[in-house]
């Protein structure tokens, strides 16, 4: 049967943090009735390997779910894994020893992560006197300073006995669900992946974004495996529905060995396997530096991954040179933009949270935000114009990803995953760019292309002066070579009505563009009529007419006159308006008269031969004064 899963409202993911030994999983099992050292190895050895998840049911009805991570330094990892996604933090620091190394760079870690809230747990509060635990929670204030739990409550607390737990769960309960976004992709980072008896394989984590739903495809990132969801738990109770900040077990129809731990559960195409990340990034006082084309290793969610690290904007992290590098130098912290190639694809988004590590010495270096996923490598002279780039990006510029798609453009729902389509419904009417078809382009990109298509045109008109103007396939050169069919036609047609150019019979000109003949060019267009009007009905060739204009522009010419409306063009002949439109009107009088013609009655009525009088018949059903009706012709309604 399935239940109603909880209100993220009353829901809170509690992360522990700590140093090792500092009793976060004993203080858990008190608070909670379960023991999280489950494996062998845990119990023998007496420190938490795995991430451990367990719940507690709070006095105001809501519910606390525990990830208890572990605090030794070679599994920090672990602990950014658990640490991704949780509300709050329950920093766990022992009376007896103090903050330690392991509890600075867990502080350092959960403010690179974003978790701007929680409480210090002073345990083994029972082993010291009072005056020692006055120094023990002195020393933790100051720990705390310059972090984001600066003014977080110090409760003394004993797992063992006890002591301060009933107000360490009153504080506990005071604390509020960070927001979540329920719109969007469904994400759920995996943590864990194992297969249960009768159900097959099972992955969990906590849902970073979006809602889930019974029947809802499944996708895997990376890769691009597709998945059907048999069931979802929350807490051990099936439900029919998970959504972002919840703890959630997803039963799934693929093989275990098609998982692991760093993949990603969602939903449709929205979320990339990002193969090169631009990032915002803050290094730590006192990390080492980050030279060009170091190697880090890059956590995201539950993804770990090798990367090659490129600072933009500076040679190195920190910004200072090897003349000036001393071990003073090393402590100063850096904010400011990177670029990272990512050994394999690890899936994230814009607004991502990060750490990075170094491997060997193993060591946190510092962390940020994912600005761009579905960068590309920058080249060395580009640094600095990119890095001003991300510089509005991270301000909320979110047209930058259209100017960085350059000629390329975006397609519809790319822009819209990339917040570069602000209303889906009017994407003509923005200020970033305009939809062409079916992609997106940058305004910049559309003025470089309609300067370009003015340019064709100018030199058309200069080539070709009595042309009325060039066909699309004509104006294609140079940037417009990269775009398809429908966005060069949608960009015509748009610089046609903002007036920049003028569209007559399939040709484009210059909306500014006036043809004006020379004396020469007269003449010859002068004879040109003139011999039109002498064939009459018979028509000549429109070869013939150009010949017979004795004109280098002799082509244009006859194409002029037909523009004009001087000449018509009827199949491969040319007729001149002074005979076609008398013909008109007396087809129009002949058929009022007699109702229909055949061809064999017009022949005789027009004294002309078959070669004249088909293109000559087809041309006044074009003109809809006739209507063909089998063999005969019938006036057009």
């Amino acid at each position: 049967m399935s239940a109603n899963i909880p209100d993220p409202a009353e829901y809170l993911v509690i992360g522990t943090a700590g140093h090792i030994d500092h009793g976060k999983t004993t203080l858990v099992k008190r608070l909670t009735g379960v023991d999280l050292d489950t494996l062998p190895e845990e119990q023998s050895r007496k420190i938490t390997i795995a991430l451990g998840f367990t719940h507690l049911a709070l006095p105001s009805g809501r519910t606390a779910a525990f990830v208890d991570v572990p605090g030794h330094e070679r599994l920090v990892r672990t602990m950014i894994a658990g640490a991704s996604g949780v509300d709050a933090v329950m920093l766990c620091v022992s009376a007896i020893e103090g903050a330690m190394p392991q509890t600075v760079e867990h502080l350092a870690i959960l403010d690179l992560l974003g978790v701007e809230q929680g409480l210090v747990a002073l345990t083994f509060a029972d082993q010291v006197d009072e005056e020692l635990l006055m120094l023990a929670e002195d020393d933790v204030r100051d720990t705390l300073q310059g972090s984001a739990l600066e003014r977080a409550p110090i409760i003394p607390v004993s797992g063992l006995t006890g002591l301060g737990v009933p107000e360490l769960i009153r504080t506990i309960d005071a604390l509020q669900p960070r927001s979540r976004m329920l719109q969007g992709a469904f994400r759920l980072p995996v943590d864990r992946v194992f297969s249960r008896h009768g159900h097959g394989t099972v992955v969990t984590g906590t849902v970073r974004n979006g809602v889930l739903r019974a029947g809802d495809e499944i996708r895997l990132v990376p890769g691009d495996a597709r998945a059907r969801l048999r069931s979802i738990q929350v807490h051990g109770a099936t439900v029919d529905s998970t959504r972002a900040g919840l703890r959630t077990a997803l039963n799934l129809n693929v093989s275990k060995a098609e998982l692991q731990r760093g993949f990603e559960v969602t939903t449709g195409a929205d979320v990339p396997a990002a193969r090169v990340v631009h990032a915002r990034y803050h290094h730590l006082e006192g990390a080492p530096a980050i030279e060009d084309g170091g190697e880090v290793r890059f956590l995201n969610g539950t993804a770990e991954v090798v990367a090659i690290a490129r600072p933009l904007g500076v040679a190195r992290i920190p910004p200072v040179s090897a003349q000036q590098w001393t071990e003073e130098s090393r402590r100063e912290p850096w904010d400011g933009f990177l670029q990272l190639r990512l050994a394999a694809p690890v899936a994230c988004l814009p607004g991502d949270r990060f750490v990075l590590r170094r491997a060997s010495p193993v060591e946190t270096l510092g962390g940020g935000t994912v600005l761009d996923p579905w960068a590309r490598p920058v080249r060395h002279r580009e640094r600095d114009r990119v890095a001003e780039q991300l510089q509005r990006l991270a301000a909320g510029q979110q047209d930058v990803h259209l100017e960085r798609a350059g000629l390329r453009g975006l397609g519809r729902r790319e822009a819209a995953e990339r917040g570069c389509l602000p209303d889906p419904d009017h994407p003509e009417d923005t200020a970033w760019g305009r939809l062409l078809g079916e992609r997106v382009y940058h305004h910049t990109v559309l003025a470089l292309l309609a300067e370009r298509v003015e340019q064709r045109l100018a030199g058309y008109h200069r080539e070709r002066s009595l042309s009325p103007g060039a066909r699309r396939k004509e104006l294609v050169s140079g940037p417009l070579k990269s775009l398809d069919d429908r966005s060069l036609e949608a960009l015509l047609t748009w610089l046609v009505q903002r007036g920049s150019l003028a569209r007559d019979a399939g040709r484009y000109r210059l909306a500014s563009f006036q043809l004006e003949l020379d004396p020469g060019q007269r003449a010859a267009a002068q004879r040109i009529e003139q011999a039109a009007q002498r064939a009459g009905l018979t028509m000549e060739p429109l070869h013939s007419l150009v010949a017979i204009s004795a004109h280098p522009d002799g082509e244009d010419l006859v194409h002029h006159l037909v523009a004009q409306g001087r000449l018509a063009r009827v199949g491969g002949f040319a007729g001149h308006q002074a005979v076609l439109d008398p013909l008109q009107e007396e087809v129009r009088a002949w058929l009022r008269s007699e109702g229909s013609f055949t061809p064999s009655q017009a022949k005789e009525r027009w004294g002309l031969t078959r070669k004249h009088l088909i293109p000559l018949l087809e041309w006044l059903d074009a003109q809809r004064v006739t209507r063909r009706v089998g063999d005969s012709r019938r006036a057009c309604r």
